[in-house]
């Protein structure tokens, strides 16, 4: 079973289906028997998919810094949850507690938590698969504008190769479960 580092929008103004599919991803993970590694907030999908995880018995590990604990935002309910004295302290014990990551639809935050595993996967930092559940082309720009960079050299097509995009929530654990082991 392996601890699935989720990243995905902490907003609290996101329509249903986003939260829908967090509670799905969650509930999933405890189905399956995986740990959910979580950046600690109790609101928006990141707060959600902490929810369907607990809903299906899956430990959740909340990792969180200080200053979003100050604002009242912490996942308090989290089977554990592990302070940090900042964003970049967060992003590491996230990678390191984590056996593969899974990137749902999100905004800067949730880019900047993708790009960093991203980033170190391509520098062989790490191993773990790097999964993003593009679901309805939410990341299809994206993804675009990332494939025009191998031909202008601003990028290698290999650390392409390293992102796994899937576009449905059974895929994505197929992903994770096949090259997490």
């Amino acid at each position: 079973m392996a601890a699935i580092g989720v990243f995905c929008a902490s907003s609290r103004v996101l329509d249903r289906r986003w939260l829908d599919l967090a509670y799905e991803v969650g509930a999933e993970i405890g189905r399956r028997g995986h740990t959910l590694v979580s950046g600690g907030g109790r609101v928006g999908m990141m707060g959600t998919v902490a929810a369907g995880a607990r809903s299906t018995g899956a430990h959740t590990l909340g990792v969180i810094p200080q200053s979003l604990v100050d604002l009242e935002v912490a996942d308090d309910d989290a089977d554990e949850l592990l302070v940090t004295d900042g964003m970049s302290t967060r992003k590491t014990l996230m990678i390191d507690k984590s056996d593969a990551f899974l990137t749902l639809p999100g905004g800067l935050g949730t880019l900047d938590e993708l790009f960093e595993v991203w980033t170190t996967a391509t520098l062989a930092l790490h191993a773990k698969p790097v999964v993003v559940l593009d679901v309805d082309g939410f990341y299809t720009g994206l993804l675009d504008w990332l494939r025009a960079l191998v031909p202008s050299g601003f990028a290698r097509a290999e650390a392409l190769d390293l992102l796994v995009v899937v576009d449905s929530v059974p895929a994505a654990f197929e992903a994770v479960e096949s090259i997490a082991g």
